[in-house]
């Protein structure tokens, strides 16, 4: 018999692919966390975290989820994140992922802490009756290397890998998962869930499908709204420094933006702002290594950058940007703000929902008002917005 000919690199990188596509949400391993054995139990969770306990129905059990997705180059690679189950309640579960908002230390994630701001959402869903899921991203939770921080298409393909890790381990729990997922998110989660939302809506997974969609004081007009009101001192001084560094930091990961730190940043800082932003340096860490204003942090050249934006800066705020423009949502949805928001200008959620206007979808906004989590506004949005949207996807459901 005659030896079958060697394939064409083509078609060897097509085989690849589709093996890394099967691959894609591959369930690594699955740990118990916790119990949460009873509703009381859940509300004084919820209430060590400063969240309000009055949509608990039933206790819950977490787990953290490792699973099998792609980096933002395409390679393969893991992520991990955090899947909370109600402990009663029906066998066929309906879905609710929540994206959590930006953190500076792989533990900043809802996987790795508990009874705390980035976990007590999920767990709130799974209390009401959800099989809740939050993602940790790529290079967070027990993921490797750098987080690509608002990475669109990686959050996307992490978070959407995450749903199909999930439907894996349900069954050895004794429960499924329902097709429709309800989609929110906060602050960096809230781009986040609108590029899981769009993933979903145009089909790209085989079983799940967009439920309902409800994203929290995001970004979404990051280049711009956000970065001018940053440049203007419109956001609160020091969180202002922290976008601007992480900015320039992690998108360089992905994109020319400089080719020496000393470029964009000052002395001392230009020494050591990119190891604060490594996944090891903690949030005291990262307020104590920055500096109290945008002057004494950024180089005219790096201040130049952010004010108009060229190169792989301006391609990366192109992507970021068009979360919201490049489609609209064909279920119900709402967009979520706060009065005053010291870090999430709401222009963002005007451009939002305008762009979604243009597309003959009327997303109402829905203003938490004044709302506050220890100083902050942003922060206590997300809390404010939980309880409504744990109450409105009841809803929804309920229909």
């Amino acid at each position: 018999m005659a030896a079958a000919a060697p394939a064409s690199p083509q078609a060897r990188v097509q085989v690849q692919t589709r093996h890394e596509e099967r691959a894609r949400g591959t369930l690594v391993s699955a740990v118990k966390l916790y119990t949460l054995d009873s509703a009381q139990a859940v509300t004084d969770e919820l209430g060590r975290a400063g969240f309000d306990g009055d949509v608990v129905e039933h206790g819950v059990v977490a787990y953290r989820l490792v699973y099998r997705t792609i980096d933002a180059q395409g390679r393969p690679t893991t992520a991990s994140g955090l899947l909370a189950l109600p402990l009663s309640g029906e066998r066929r579960l309906r879905v609710v992922s929540f994206a959590h908002g930006t953190g500076s230390h792989k533990d900043d994630s809802p996987s790795m802490r508990r009874g705390a701001f980035v976990s007590a959402p999920v767990i709130a869903h799974a209390s009401a009756g959800a099989a809740a899921v939050g993602p940790d991203y790529l290079g967070m939770g027990v993921g490797p290397g750098p987080h690509p921080w608002m990475d669109i298409e990686s959050e996307t393909t992490a978070s959407l890998d995450m749903l199909r890790a999930a439907r894996s381990f349900a069954p050895r729990t004794g429960r499924v998962l329902e097709r429709e997922v309800q989609v929110t998110g906060f602050s960096q989660g809230a781009s986040a869930a609108l590029g899981l939302g769009r993933a979903l809506q145009a089909g790209e997974d085989r079983w799940f499908g967009l439920g309902a969609l409800a994203p929290v004081s995001g970004a979404y007009d990051f280049g711009g709204s956000e970065l001018p009101a940053l440049l203007a001192g419109r956001l609160e001084a020091k969180s202002g420094v922290l976008y601007a560094a992480y900015t320039l930091v992690a998108f360089n990961r992905l994109h020319p933006v400089y080719d020496r730190p000393d470029e964009v940043f000052k002395a001392p800082h230009a020494d050591t702002v990119e190891a604060l932003f490594d996944g090891a340096h903690t949030g005291e860490q990262l307020m104590r290594g920055t500096p109290g204003t945008l002057d004494a942090l950024l180089t005219a050249h790096g201040r130049e950058l952010l004010a108009r934006p060229t190169g792989g800066l301006a391609a990366a705020l192109r992507d970021t940007d068009a979360v919201c423009r490049d489609w609209a949502p064909r279920t119900p949805t709402r967009l979520y703000a706060a009065t005053g928001d010291e870090q999430a200008v709401t222009a963002n959620t005007t451009v939002c929902r305008t762009e979604f206007l243009k597309r003959g979808v009327d997303v109402p906004v829905v203003d938490l008002g004044p709302v506050d989590y220890h100083g902050s506004r942003h922060l206590g949005s997300n809390v404010a917005a939980t309880t409504e949207i744990v109450r409105w996807f009841e809803q929804l459901r309920e229909r």
